[in-house]
C-alpha cells in the first residue's frame, strides 16, 4: 500500500498546442493551475478548459490529480507507479511535474475508472 496521497483539483483542463513562436496569453496567468512548455517544435499549454486560445490545437476534458505535499528528488517511481496503475486499467494520461510535486491528467469520462484504480493500487485520495 502506498502512503501518497492523491488530491483531485477543482475543474475540468484543456491541453493546448501552439507554434513555438507563440506567446502565450496574458489571462492565462489569472488560473491558479497552468502549465507552459516550450521547445523548438512548439509551445504545450495546460489551464482550466474555460479559457480559449485562439489558433491551438485542443484536446479537452481532462481532469488533475495532484500528488500531495512536496516530493524530494531523491525519490524515485512516484510518477512510474502512477501510470502503471493507470496503464493496468487501460486509462491514458498526461503527466506533468514541478519542481515540488507531480500531476496526473486522466480523461473526464475515465475519472470514476481512474480513482477504482488509485484505491485498488492504495493510494489515499482527497
Amino acid at each position: 500500500m502506498s502512503d501518497l496521497s492523491l488530491q483531485l483539483l477543482p475543474g475540468r483542463f484543456a491541453i493546448h498546442r501552439l507554434p513555438a513562436s507563440a506567446q502565450p496569453p496574458p489571462e492565462l496567468f489569472t488560473f491558479t493551475f497552468v502549465s507552459i512548455t516550450k521547445t523548438e517544435n512548439e509551445l504545450s499549454i495546460v489551464c482550466p478548459a474555460e479559457l480559449f486560445i485562439a489558433g491551438a490545437k485542443v484536446s479537452d476534458g481532462w481532469r488533475c490529480w495532484q500528488v500531495v505535499g512536496v516530493l524530494d528528488f531523491s525519490l524515485t517511481d512516484i510518477l512510474a507507479s502512477l501510470a502503471g496503475v493507470l496503464a493496468e486499467a487501460s486509462i491514458h494520461l498526461f503527466a506533468l511535474s514541478t519542481f515540488d510535486t507531480d500531476y496526473i491528467l486522466v480523461p473526464e469520462a475515465q475519472l470514476a475508472r481512474t480513482e477504482k484504480a488509485f484505491r485498488q493500487a492504495g493510494y489515499h485520495l482527497q
